[in-house]
């Protein structure tokens, strides 16, 4: 167990210190998160990380007015929910930056498939379900999430703010074509407090063996 200690320790934090992250840190953490398997090496990620108390609270009224403005197009009791996850979607406003993960292309055998145009939408469809490219960059979130808590710094790991993806990446001026921010991460030293990770599931509920 104490060889996988670097797992247990990562927990989601949402509070933080005001203490900085050192930038040789920083770049040990984006370079573990390349290191990260990804379909035929494609490693179809970048990074953006964005620093300043000012832009970090500009990012979070983007995404506050992006929640708000989504739910005037949803029915009564799912605009109440969306608009009850806004708190949760702009926690990284207090963090001393925000890592932003972009998700760049990746030709899977669906789109190959739906190209040649040799099959029906809903045929394509079943090869296209796995997200490869997606799963690259989700891969590398990972690595990036287990070092740094390996190096004392808390992360959280976020997707609902990418319904404002368009705007903050208007926002931030980051242009690479093909790109799309898929995920995002607040990091920081963790403010003081127990941190522990929510019940799992037991092992046996998950697990099948076919020998």
């Amino acid at each position: 167990m104490d060889k996988l200690a670097f797992i247990y320790q990562r927990h989601s934090v949402r509070k933080f210190t005001d203490e900085p992250v050192k930038d040789a840190d920083l770049q040990e953490i984006i370079k573990a998160a390349t290191y990260a398997p990804s379909g035929k090496n494609k490693q179809n990620w970048h990074f953006v990380v964005v620093k300043g108390q000012d832009k970090i609270t500009r990012l979070a009224e983007i995404v506050a007015a992006k929640n708000e403005a989504l739910t005037a197009y949803l029915p009564e009791e799912a605009a109440k929910a969306l608009r009850g996850m806004a708190a949760y979607h702009t926690v990284f406003k207090k963090a001393p930056m925000v890592v932003l993960a972009y998700a760049g292309p990746y030709q899977s055998i669906g789109d190959d498939l739906q190209d040649a145009g040799i099959m029906a939408p809903e045929e394509v469809a079943e090869y296209q379900q796995t997200h490869a490219g997606i799963q690259n960059v989700a891969a590398a979130m990972e690595n990036l999430l287990l070092a740094a808590a390996g190096l004392g710094y808390g992360t959280c790991w976020m997707t609902g703010p990418t319904y404002a993806a368009k705007e903050i990446t208007e926002f931030i001026g980051f242009s690479k074509p093909g790109y799309r921010l898929v995920a995002m991460t607040p990091l920081g030293v963790p403010a003081p407090g127990n941190y522990a990770n929510p019940a799992r599931k037991p092992v046996e509920e998950v697990l099948t063996i076919v020998e």
